[in-house]
């Protein structure tokens, strides 16, 4: 191995170390939110129950809830531990990434400028430490798209892609948009293995009919998709400028709708060099070798199908399926098509400033986020206060007002042998309820009561308010109806406040 080729590799495998570093540091800087106890939730049902309580989602095949029961049983349910799944899973994406890069026959600087893109982008890192499917679905596509151009270029790996993409439709139902991808590049540049293709289409349909039928079924029960996703904006600008520059923004990502959407300062640089560098690369653009050039053609049908597939949709069906998360899809595939294009202009120099330019201000980035204060969410409120009402008493209730509230009390306490109920109270006006979130259906363990009906002699109620005031409901309503305050707790959390309130008739 020459001296080049060394620092080559010594270069490619510090930018891995990095990556790997960005996606485990933090793991537990905050606690699981709604949806990352719902995750946990089902891995902690039987294996017989599992799949009928996953069904019922609609939203989201099994597999992710099957290996996080098997995770889950190996390690517990420590924050660190559950969360290490998905960034493990992410960091795993490193391999069919570089996998890719070595059948496209990438140069050295076509790689480093799409792995720095890759390994530092915001949005993955995000996603890599959330306790849900999305760094499993990524690491199955770009395992899929792999073999894939293995199956394209050299005639090889089909029946490993047909495997792969069996399990692909089953972490995620974006996973169809790769494999109509793969379909859709055959039907168009060869059609030599348009029966081969087909096959692979038919087998991974054939693998994935038990689990349409289930989720049919559970459909036909009652359960309404709206509800999971009627709450999802149809693709405008806004998300459309947010996806675009989510694909390339190192470190940073919109935590809440509180923050912007980018982080201006280290975007304007970025943009300003993307600009120039396309500027540069189009006046000295160097014809690309065969396989490069259908890379770049591959590379970019995969970023387009999973976006056009999920704008149509989103426009033309009642709800929107427009999300970051789902378009995970994406996000190696670009980084991938950036590399390739900003290392084929004839100045060896372009791609050498882009990534030495794009690493100071990733650094800078982590920099910024590694020295901001921790987001102090309302929903990491939730557990401390059921503490508090817990080991107070243990036999009074737990009023609440909010599903999302519901369910975070009932996880904080629900491996306690002895706890309180929690019932949702319904019919107070003026107590707004946030509808993105809701019990998980077959779910029975929080019971509803209208407020009417409550005849407790004491009992807490937690709820989420702009401040503690008295005279706002429920306290008001409560205190109507002949009720004393006698405890109270409350937890600042950005512009609202978590409370807990005990009531004594």
């Amino acid at each position: 191995m020459s001296d080049r080729s060394k620092l080559g590799t010594a270069a490619t495998a510090l930018i891995v170390c990095a990556a790997v570093f960005a996606r485990i540091w933090g793991l537990d800087r905050s606690c699981l939110w709604f949806d990352e106890i719902f995750s946990v939730h089902a891995a902690e049902h039987s294996w017989r129950t599992i799949l009928p309580f996953v069904s019922l989602d609609l939203i989201h095949p099994p597999l992710f809830y099957l290996l996080l029961k098997i995770w889950v049983a190996v390690g517990g349910e420590g924050v660190f531990w559950l969360r290490l799944l998905p960034a493990l899973l992410s960091c795993l994406c490193i391999f069919p990434f570089l996998m890719i890069t070595r059948e496209l026959k990438l140069s050295y600087w076509q790689r480093t400028a799409g792995l720095l893109i890759f390994a530092f982008n915001g949005s993955l890192i995000k996603y890599a430490q959330e306790v849900r499917m999305y760094s499993l679905l990524q690491f199955l596509s770009l395992l899929s798209i792999w073999l894939f151009i293995r199956y394209f270029i050299k005639g090889k790996s089909l029946t490993a892609l047909i495997i792969v993409n069996i399990v692909l439709v089953y972490s995620h139902y974006f996973g169809w948009f790769v494999v109509a991808g793969e379909v859709l590049a055959i039907a168009a540049v060869q059609r030599i293995k348009i029966r081969p293709i087909l096959i692979m289409f038919a087998a991974v349909l054939a693998g994935f009919v038990p689990w349409a039928v289930t989720v049919v079924r559970s459909a036909a029960a009652g359960a309404d998709v709206g509800q999971n996703i009627g709450w999802m904006q149809k693709p405008g600008p806004v998300q459309i400028l947010s996806l675009l520059t989510g694909l390339f923004e190192p470190f940073y990502y919109q935590a809440s709708s509180a923050q912007a959407f980018t982080d201006i300062f280290i975007m304007t640089p970025l943009i300003i060099m993307l600009i120039v560098v396309a500027s540069m690369v189009a006046i000295n653009w160097n014809e690309p070798d065969r396989v490069r050039s259908t890379g770049a053609g591959l590379m970019a049908l995969f970023v387009l199908l999973p976006c056009v597939i999920a704008f149509a949709v989103s426009w033309l069906s009642p709800h929107s399926i427009w999300g970051t998360r789902h378009l995970i899809v994406v996000f190696g595939p670009f980084a991938l098509l950036a590399g390739m294009l900003i290392g084929r202009g004839r100045q060896a120099a372009i791609p050498v400033v882009f990534s030495s330019v794009f690493a100071v201000l990733s650094i800078v980035a982590f920099v910024k986020q590694a020295r901001s204060e921790p987001v102090n969410y309302i929903w990491c409120a939730w557990e401390p206060l059921t503490n508090r009402a817990l080991a107070a008493v243990s036999d009074e209730p737990i009023f609440v007002f909010e599903d999302l509230v519901g369910y975070h009390a009932w996880f904080a306490m629900h491996n306690e042998p002895e706890r309180p109920r929690v019932v949702k109270i319904t019919g107070v006006e003026g107590m707004a309820e946030d509808k993105a979130y809701f019990l998980p259906r077959g779910f029975d363990e929080i019971s509803t009561k209208n407020s009417a009906d409550i005849s407790e002699p004491k009992f807490w109620a937690m709820f989420r308010a702009k401040n503690l005031d008295e005279s706002q409901p429920p306290i008001s309503d409560l205190v109507a109806r002949g009720y004393r305050v006698t405890d109270r707790k409350m937890m600042a959390a950005g512009t609202e406040s978590a409370l807990l309130i005990r009531f004594e008739k």
